[in-house]
């Protein structure tokens, strides 16, 4: 019985140094010599500071001077800038999940019902006979973690009517400027092209006419 406890230790001390200390080590390790910036997170620096991460949306947003009946502050969208999809964690990734209603949710009709509203409210002025049908799905419903920082090339070009009128900028910039952040389907097949808002926000704010 003692031989085979202290093998048993032997080997959890071993395996405990070996997959939770060294192991870790050696990925961390190579992840900063090969791949540094992604294993940073991918980090996003202007003028020496960072204001964002390539991987994660971020509110772009107007505080109205109000609270909610819980004392949050309640915002706006700002109409200068792309929004990102819709999300029920505030776009906090220590908060991260997926919050899409199914089809048999009683609150299903509701959530949409509000997002499609609101969605309409902010775009429809600029973009003029705009429906419900037209409006891409991904405008209403959130990502599976609700910080994801892609929105379909559908919905960038709907909104780059409203970013055109408010900035007055030629259509035809802000158009070139979805292009330039709009990734790809991954190896050539797979996905659907999306445009990183966050990234197209901070372009948009160094653009000139």
């Amino acid at each position: 019985m003692r031989k085979d406890l202290i093998t048993a230790a032997l080997a959890v001390a071993f395996l405990t140094v070996l997959l939770g200390i060294a192991y870790p080590l050696v990925v961390t390790g190579v992840s900063q010599v090969v791949f540094q910036d992604k294993a940073n997170g991918s980090q996003i620096e202007r003028d020496g500071k960072v204001v964002g991460s390539k991987l994660l949306a971020q509110p772009f947003v107007i505080d109205t001077g109000r609270k909610d009946s819980d004392g949050n502050p309640i915002t706006r969208p700002d109409p200068r800038y792309f929004q990102p999809r819709p999300s029920q964690t505030g776009y906090n990734p220590a908060g991260t999940f997926f919050s899409n209603r199914g089809p048999n949710q009683s609150t299903a009709r509701y959530f949409y019902r509000d997002q499609l509203a609101a969605y309409l409210r902010l775009e429809r002025p600029y973009t003029p006979g705009l429906t419900a049908a037209r409006v891409p799905v991904d405008a209403v419903t959130t990502s599976a973690s609700g910080v994801d920082p892609h929105i379909s090339e559908a919905n960038a070009r709907i909104q780059a009517n409203r970013i055109a009128r408010v900035r007055r900028l030629p259509p035809a910039r802000v158009e070139q400027l979805v292009e330039d952040q709009t990734d790809g389907r991954f190896l050539g097949v797979l996905g659907e092209p999306g445009v990183n808002v966050t990234e197209l926000n901070l372009a948009l704010d160094g653009t000139t006419r």
